[in-house]
C-alpha cells in the first residue's frame, strides 16, 4: 500500500508539473532549476530594480546554506529614493528623478545601508494591503521639482523629503528583532554574508571596447554604476555557466517588444518566415508592418513560432534606436527546453502569480541575446576565462 501511495504522489506531482509547463502549443522540460523564494508582486510601482535584485539575493542565501528569507524591497527602495534626491538637488533637477532604477541600487547600497527582513518593514503606510506609489511618486516629483528650483537650499530639504517617507513607507527602526535576536540592517546584512564585492553587472553593446566596463547610458542608471562589456556569445556563456553551476542571474531587459506575451512566453517572431504567416501567403505579404505586429502578437504563446538569429549588429541597432529600453528587471533561475529542443530561460516575475505559469516566464535564447540590458552575477559564476578577461 505504501508503494502504491509512493507511486501515486510521484504521478501526480509529474502531472501537476508538466500542466504547469504546458500553454498553448508549448511543452518544456526543465534541464536545470536552481532554487527561488515565492513570487512577490510589485503591485503599482515601478521597483522591479529591487523585487528582481531581492529575488536574486535570497536565492544567494539558499545557494550558500544561510535559508529561506524574505528581504524587505521597500527598505532599500526608501534608501534610493533618498540617495538620488541629495543628487539630483546637487545636480539642480539635471537627473533622471523617477521611481525606476537598477540592480547597483541594490547591490551597491548593501555595505552602507545593509539589508531588513520584510517582516520589519513592509513599507506599507498608507492603507493598503499592496504597494501602490502612485501618489507618493508624484508628490516625490514635485517636491524635488521644487528645491532643484530654488535659488539657494535650506537645512530643512531633506527633513521635508524624509518626512514624506516616513508618512508613506513608515520610518524605519534603529534596530529590529529576527528569530529572536537584535539586529540594526547592518548587522542583520553582515549576518547574512552579503556584500557588494562578490557581485558584477555584465552587458554587451560595441559602442564601447569589449573587456572594459562603462556606465550604460539609460535613464535609470541614475547611479551610473558601470557594467563590464563582453561579446554577445560569452555574456550568453555567463548565464548558461552560472545557472548549470546553481547560480541565478538577475536580468534587466526590454519587455515592450510584441514578443513578451502575457501567456508567458517571450521570443523574437520572424515576421519573415513562412512558418509564422500561416497558409495565406498573400494575404500575409499584403499586410502592413502594424498589422503584421498585431497578427503576431495574437500568435505568441498559442503556437511554437520560428524566431529571428539574433547578432551583435542587431543588438546594438535595438539599443541605439530606442527599441531596447532600460524596461524591467527579473531573475533567470533555470533552462528548459520545448518539444523542438530549443532553448528558454526560467524567469522569475514580479507581477504575482500572473499567467498560466503563476508568475514564471519562459524566455527563449533569442529573445535574452536580444533584449538584454544588463546582467547580474556572482563573480563565483563567471567562466574562469572571460573572468581573466575582465581582471576578476
Amino acid at each position: 500500500m505504501k508503494k502504491l501511495t509512493l507511486l501515486f504522489a510521484v504521478t501526480m506531482i509529474t502531472l501537476f508539473v508538466w500542466a504547469q509547463d504546458k500553454t498553448g502549443a508549448y511543452t518544456f522540460t526543465v534541464v536545470k532549476e536552481n532554487p527561488i523564494t515565492s513570487i512577490k508582486n510589485q503591485a503599482s510601482t515601478s521597483t522591479c530594480w529591487c523585487f528582481s535584485s531581492m529575488g536574486f539575493l535570497e536565492s544567494e542565501l539558499i545557494k550558500a546554506g544561510k535559508g529561506t528569507y524574505d528581504l524587505s524591497e521597500m527598505y532599500t527602495v526608501r534608501r534610493n529614493y533618498e540617495d538620488k534626491a541629495k543628487k539630483y538637488a546637487r545636480l539642480h533637477g539635471n537627473l533622471n528623478f523617477a521611481p525606476g532604477g537598477s540592480f547597483a541600487d541594490v547591490i551597491e547600497t548593501i555595505d552602507e545601508y545593509g539589508l531588513m527582513p520584510n517582516s520589519a518593514y513592509e513599507g506599507l503606510n498608507y492603507g493598503s494591503k499592496t504597494h501602490n506609489h502612485g501618489e507618493l511618486d508624484k508628490i516625490l516629483e514635485g517636491y524635488m521639482k521644487g528645491i532643484a528650483g530654488s535659488k539657494t537650499l535650506s537645512t530643512a530639504w531633506f527633513k521635508g523629503f524624509d518626512g514624506i517617507l516616513d508618512a508613506y513607507l513608515g520610518e524605519v527602526p534603529a534596530n529590529f528583532t529576527y528569530d529572536g535576536k537584535q539586529y540594526t540592517p547592518q548587522s542583520f546584512a553582515k549576518m547574512l554574508g552579503l556584500k557588494q564585492s562578490d557581485y558584477v553587472s555584465i552587458t554587451s553593446f560595441t559602442h564601447h571596447p569589449f573587456y572594459t566596463k562603462f556606465p550604460i547610458e539609460v535613464p535609470d542608471n541614475w547611479r551610473w554604476a558601470d557594467s563590464y562589456n563582453v561579446p554577445l556569445n560569452e555574456m550568453i556563456e555567463i548565464i548558461n555557466n552560472a545557472i548549470m553551476n546553481g547560480y541565478t542571474v538577475a536580468w534587466g531587459a526590454d519587455v515592450s517588444e510584441i514578443g513578451f506575451g502575457r501567456d508567458g512566453i517571450a521570443i523574437v517572431p520572424d515576421e519573415n518566415a513562412t512558418e509564422n504567416a500561416g497558409t495565406d501567403q498573400a494575404k500575409w505579404l499584403g499586410l502592413s508592418d502594424r498589422e503584421r505586429n498585431i497578427t503576431l502578437q495574437g500568435k505568441v504563446g498559442k503556437e511554437v513560432m520560428k524566431e529571428k538569429n539574433i547578432t551583435q549588429e542587431m543588438r546594438q541597432e535595438a539599443f541605439d534606436n530606442f527599441q531596447t529600453t532600460d524596461d524591467h528587471g527579473m531573475q533567470i533561475y533555470g533552462i528548459a527546453k520545448d518539444q523542438n529542443g530549443n532553448k528558454y530561460y526560467m524567469v522569475k516575475n514580479s507581477w504575482g502569480e500572473a499567467g498560466p505559469y503563476k508568475g514564471i516566464w519562459y524566455a527563449s535564447v533569442p529573445f535574452v541575446e536580444y533584449k538584454t540590458l544588463n546582467i547580474m552575477v556572482n563573480k563565483k559564476a563567471l567562466p574562469a576565462a572571460i573572468a581573466k578577461k575582465l581582471g576578476l
